[in-house]
């Protein structure tokens, strides 16, 4: 009997030894990134892991070429960081990395492949779209909702749930981009957005649609078609020919984002005794008798009650954003990125980020979103001539001085300081500027009043502002719908500036994607776009040439783009009554031209000396 006994207890120490085995071996959740590039020029890369105590495992590797520099432990004991340095003559392949407590082991295979992507170059003769893949087309209804996430509701009858658009609705319409004259595509944030519903300002629960709530930032959005989605799009635009921008947010999460959930570090989010705003306030960083306390309400203030601010002081989380603009670069072959909310962002940080991004990537486009309408502030966020304390490093921005400029000069009569004068005032001030070029400009965005609105509906305002904005100086980006006039203020919500482009779903009665869904007054407007946006891409004087403007006079604006080879000239009257141009005022532009192609109506103008320009009308005449 005692042997039994003792055979039993045997065995039951035996199963328990194995249990407590099991239960040491180290649990991996989630290894970032993801997989990685030989041929980077920065040799080092920093593994954040992720796991039930992993803090405590070794690792261990064993691969030509790549070596473990060291290993960091947070406060959070369910963190372990882990610096590698890959040497030049590492060779692409599969290594693994080896997790071990005692004698319980994980390996997680972790992927090397060659660097390969050279983004495609977007300057000043590129015309960007931005559109918002859940409200632009639905290729895929599979996806619409997805059981386990936090959000399953689809519904495009309700303004606050998602629509079910997606990036195979966008492949499905890259033809109409094409012939629409686009050339880079910017959509709103793709990184996953798993959350609940979130109750905004407007009072309603509203689900993350537009992709500002990232929840795993290795994971893009499966709604929208997911990391395999995404690269199909990547290809089929560059196909093509075209680029794809991505929206990246560096100044906070969502609520939902698992590293918020359980944070390696006490002061990985900027946390106050309790809930603080941002001020929005941007002048309390240049403010020379300001205070560090104003800037920290900025900076360090949350965006919303439902979306943490990130502190990339933190070393740790500053390797881990910067290391993931690298791989999504990589990884989706992307030709840009516009940054949002760029004001709030520690600049130390977003200049290192912007140089990491431009040392791998040097043609890279990066642009930022500082809503700032004084160009001499809104200088500070971009590479610029003055001799601030700090010197950003962000080589282009928004324009939003010439977006308040135009929306508010078409809404005024001509004065001393109003009308199209805003225009012309705003960009007198480009000498702040690096470079005006890489400033993008734009009429409306996902944020702001649909510009057709803004300007009571008048259709001969609308011209004359698509006009200016596909003739100016910088790189223009058009709103989607802008050309099939869609319209809408905020009031009451966001919702209403980010309505469904007809066409894009099955159920859908007509469509604007093709000229016979569209009304005579849409066509014609969508044609005033495609014959600018084209003219644009094939004409370098216009893109790319000098750019000289006349002081306005009598409500007439007047500007020249020019090289070596043409000369174009922009006549905007914005007068309810006709103008005639007396030419002589600007012979040190026109000095040997005689006569003119209008390039809008194809029209020949045998003598420049004398315009008439019609009232409310932009001329766009090529010198001959």
């Amino acid at each position: 009997m005692m042997n039994i006994l003792k055979k039993l207890l045997l065995s039951l120490l035996g199963a328990c030894l194995t249990c407590y085995a099991i239960a040491q071996n180290p649990q991996i959740q989630y290894l970032h990134p993801t997989n990685w590039w030989v041929g980077m020029k920065n040799p080092n890369l920093q593994l954040l892991v992720y796991g039930q105590n992993i803090s405590k495992a070794k690792v261990s590797l064993n691969y030509p070429g790549v070596k473990i520099k060291k290993t960091q432990t947070t406060s959070n004991p369910n963190y372990l960081f882990v610096d590698l340095e890959i040497a030049k003559t590492a060779k692409a392949g599969k290594m693994q990395l080896i997790f071990s407590n005692g004698n319980a082991k994980n390996t997680q295979s972790f992927t090397l492949s060659p660097k390969r992507h050279k983004p495609l170059t977007i300057n000043t003769s590129d015309f960007v779209y931005l559109l918002m893949p859940d409200r632009f087309a639905n290729g895929d209804e599979s996806n619409d909702k997805m059981d386990g996430m936090l959000d399953t509701q689809a519904d495009k009858n309700v303004p606050f749930l998602r629509h079910g658009g997606d990036f195979q609705g966008i492949i499905e319409h890259l033809d109409y981009l094409q012939e629409l004259g686009v050339t880079a595509l910017w959509n709103t944030p793709v990184i996953e957005n798993n959350t609940s519903l979130k109750k905004e300002l407007h009072g309603n629960m509203q689900a993350a649609y537009h992709g500002y709530h990232f929840s795993n930032h290795y994971q893009i959005e499966r709604r929208l078609g997911g990391n395999e989605g995404y690269k199909k799009l990547s290809g089929a635009l560059h196909q093509r020919g075209m680029k794809l921008i991505q929206d990246a947010v560096y100044n906070h999460v969502s609520e939902d984002h698992w590293m918020f959930q359980d944070p390696p570090t006490q002061d990985w989010f900027n946390k106050w005794p309790t809930y603080t705003n941002t001020s929005h306030k941007e002048v309390s960083l240049l403010d020379p008798a300001g205070t560090e306390t104003d800037r920290k309400y900025l900076t360090d203030g949350w965006f919303m009650p439902f979306l943490p601010d990130v502190n990339q002081r933190n070393p740790l989380f500053a390797t881990y954003l910067i290391q993931h603009a690298i791989w999504c670069t990589e990884e989706f072959g992307l030709d840009g990125w516009r940054i949002d909310t760029y004001k709030y962002n520690d600049m130390p940080f977003m200049n290192r980020c912007n140089q990491a991004l431009l040392e791998e990537y040097p043609n890279l486009i990066i642009f930022g979103e500082t809503w700032v309408t004084n160009p001499a502030i809104l200088s500070y966020f971009v590479k610029s001539n003055v001799k601030f304390p700090f010197q950003c490093n962000l080589p282009g921005t928004c324009d939003f001085p010439s977006f308040a400029a135009i929306n508010e000069g078409l809404k005024e009569q001509f004065s001393w300081d109003g009308g199209i004068n805003r225009v012309y005032q705003a960009l007198a001030q480009d000498f702040l500027y690096a470079d005006p070029y890489k400033m993008v400009t734009f009429l409306e965005n996902h944020d702001t009043d649909r510009f057709f609105s803004v300007i009571g509906e008048d259709f001969n305002k609308y011209k004359l502002g698509v006009t200016w904005l596909l003739t100016t100086r910088g790189i223009p980006q058009f709103y989607y719908g802008t050309e099939v006039l869609m319209k809408n203020m905020k009031n009451p919500t966001d919702a209403e500036v980010r309505r469904d482009f007809v066409g894009g779903w099955k159920g859908d009665q007509q469509s604007k994607f093709t000229a016979a869904g569209r009304t005579p007054r849409e066509n014609e407007a969508f044609e005033l776009v495609k014959t600018l946006a084209n003219y644009r891409k094939n004409t370098p004087a216009l893109h790319s040439g000098q750019f000289m403007q006349y002081l306005p006079q009598n409500g007439v604006y007047v500007y020249f783009r020019y090289d070596v080879s043409k000369t174009i000239m922009v006549v905007m009257n914005t007068n309810t009554d006709e103008a005639v141009v007396d030419t002589e005022r600007f012979s040190e532009r026109t000095k040997g031209f005689k006569a003119a192609k209008n390039v809008l109506t194809q029209a020949s103008i045998v003598d420049i000396k004398s315009l008439k320009i019609p009232a409310m009308t932009a001329w766009v005449l090529e010198l001959k």
